[in-house]
C-alpha cells in the first residue's frame, strides 16, 4: 500500500511538472538581450558561477546586489592618484592636555594599521574634539587605561 501511494504521488508530481512546463513554454518568450548589454532588472539577478560555486543558488534578489559605478580609474587608467592620509594631530598641534577619550578607531596609514583616539581637551568646548594618535596624548597610558576600562564596564552592563 505504501509503495502504491508513493508511485501515485510521483506520477502526480510528474504530471504537474509537465503541465507547468507546457504553460510556461506557451506563454514565455526569451528576450533578445546579449550578455554584454546592461539591463535594468526588476527583482532578481542571475549570476554565472565558477566551477567551485556550481552547487550554489545563482539567482539573488536585487536588494543584495550593489550598483555598478564606473570609477575614474577605469575611465583614465594612466592617471595616478596619491592617497591623502587622514589628518592626525601631532604634539605641536595638540590644543592642550586630554580631558577624556571618547572613541577609538583603527585606520590604515602607509600600509600599516594605526589606532587613533577621539579626544576631548581640558579648557575646551565639547565640539573641539580631534582624532589623536596614541603618541601625542599626554599621560597617554593613564588616559587610555581609563578609556579601555570604561568600555569594558559598558559592555558588561549591556549583557
Amino acid at each position: 500500500m505504501w509503495k502504491r501511494a508513493c508511485d501515485t504521488a510521483a506520477k502526480c508530481i510528474a504530471e504537474v511538472k509537465e503541465y507547468n512546463k507546457q504553460r510556461w513554454d506557451k506563454s514565455h518568450m526569451e528576450p533578445d538581450f546579449k550578455e554584454e548589454y546592461q539591463v535594468l532588472v526588476e527583482n532578481a539577478v542571475e549570476v554565472k558561477l565558477t566551477e567551485e560555486f556550481s552547487r550554489k543558488q545563482p539567482v539573488f534578489p536585487v536588494s543584495l546586489v550593489k550598483p555598478y559605478f564606473q570609477t575614474e580609474e577605469d575611465k583614465f587608467p594612466s592617471r595616478k592618484r596619491n592617497p591623502t592620509p587622514p589628518e592626525v594631530v601631532g604634539l605641536e598641534d595638540s590644543p592642550g592636555p586630554v580631558r577624556k577619550t571618547i572613541k577609538a578607531r583603527k585606520i590604515r596609514l602607509n600600509e600599516k594599521d594605526q589606532r587613533q583616539y577621539l579626544a576631548r581637551f581640558k579648557n575646551q568646548t565639547a565640539d573641539k574634539v580631534k582624532w589623536l594618535a596614541e603618541v601625542p596624548i599626554t599621560d597617554g597610558n593613564l588616559q587610555l587605561r581609563r578609556f579601555r576600562a570604561s568600555r569594558r564596564t559598558e559592555k558588561s552592563h549591556q549583557l
